[in-house]
């Protein structure tokens, strides 16, 4: 199935000629892993809709009344691949994820509270809540056989201590992949019953959750959660169009709806109608696409695990979503930066653990959403560098 839409036939020179900052950022010697792009072509029907948008020469003032269309469209994704019910006028678009977690952050909480959120965790969320003066207060995870589990008598007791007044959820989880068990979540919005939390919950890399995983949206657990539950999600991830920059929130707090519409027309920015147009076409036309790429990157994380285990001390918990994995190389006893030994020795460029937090050292994320060759020429790389 996946041969079909040539995940195969992504190559190295074809990749160096792309302007993107994935294989820009390090030089024309250096094999790229890192950042959460992947290497492959956007899904036809997303290609197909943005040519006939430019032909048309549709590309003025938007006419969207009530919203964009996308609003709509959520709302069917959410029931037809969750069966969660949402009420389309409580979303609203934003540019990006990030943008999302800025804003209810900005508008629910101030300088000084507690946020909490599972560590290692994705970089940027760090950086927002240091430039935003918000303390964090981390839920560490840690291996338990094949998965990641957290502590939930002791989150509930330290986010207690903390007086925290919001939970940032990754899920599933970045960078190790993670998808929260329904058990786990019902945990966490007891807790966040218990203690009034705003709960922002980033769901950007639901659709890539492999078999024998189910994602559940934080907010469809029952209507007190969804009452204090921000939801943001976008086709970004799983249709690799992060350049579209567009995404969208549901947010389910009546207050913090409307402290975000009495906030001046376009102070928090909209997204394009290429954007629009792109999301659209990747929701209504795109599933053949993203079903064969899920088996693709299964088949990938998989081959990635294999040659770990039989050729390196390299541990990873193979991940039950992304097309990222976190890869432990503490038994080697190489540093606290394994991705710079990466780099220097290999040529190879993974994400340094360090930057997902002090849990990440001796760590590194590698992307292994790139086709079977190029994904070997890294492991090869990683391999000679690390092992």
């Amino acid at each position: 199935m996946s041969a079909d839409f040539g995940f195969d036939a992504v190559n190295i020179a074809e990749l160096r000629r792309r302007g993107g900052q994935k294989w820009r950022r390090y030089g024309p010697d250096v094999l790229a892993a890192w950042v959460a792009d992947m290497d492959f072509a956007p899904a036809p029907a997303v290609r197909e809709a943005l040519i006939a948008l430019v032909d048309q020469g549709d590309l003025g003032y938007p006419y969207w009344p009530a919203g964009s269309p996308l609003r709509e469209a959520l709302a069917g994704r959410m029931a037809a691949r969750y069966g969660w019910q949402i009420d389309p006028a409580q979303v609203r678009e934003l540019c990006d994820i990030i943008q999302g977690v800025q804003l209810a952050l900005e508008l629910a909480t101030k300088p000084g509270d507690a946020v909490a959120l599972h560590t290692p965790t994705y970089p940027p969320f760090l950086s927002s809540l240091r430039a935003m003066r918000r303390r964090i207060v981390e839920i560490p995870m840690e291996t338990s056989g094949a998965t990641w589990r957290f502590d939930k008598e002791r989150a509930a007791r330290e986010l207690g201590a903390a007086n925290c007044r919001a939970l940032l959820l990754v899920h599933p989880h970045n960078p190790t992949g993670k998808v929260f068990a329904r058990d786990e979540l019902e945990a966490l919005a007891e807790i966040a019953e218990r203690l009034d939390l705003l709960v922002i919950s980033d769901e950007v890399h639901a659709e890539l959750t492999y078999p024998g995983a189910h994602h559940v949206p934080f907010a469809s657990l029952g209507e007190a959660t969804q009452a204090r539950t921000v939801t943001l999600t976008s086709a970004t991830k799983a249709f690799n169009l992060a350049g579209i920059r567009c995404a969208l929130a549901h947010i389910g707090p009546q207050a913090l709806r409307e402290r975000r519409d009495a906030a001046p027309f376009a102070l928090y920015g909209t997204p394009s109608v290429l954007g629009v147009a792109a999301t659209l076409a990747a929701w209504r036309d795109g599933g053949a696409w993203l079903a064969a790429l899920v088996e693709y990157l299964a088949a990938n994380r998989d081959h990635l695990a294999a040659r770990l285990r039989a050729e390196t001390a390299l541990e990873l918990v193979p991940p039950q979503a992304t097309y990222l994995a976190w890869i432990d190389a503490s038994p080697l006893q190489i540093g606290a930066e394994p991705a710079d030994v990466a780099l220097e020795r290999g040529r190879v460029a993974l994400s340094p653990g360090t930057d997902f937090g002090a849990q990440g050292r001796g760590h590194a994320r590698l992307n292994f959403a790139t086709s079977r060759e190029i994904l070997d020429a890294v492991i090869d790389a990683v391999v000679t560098a690390l092992a």
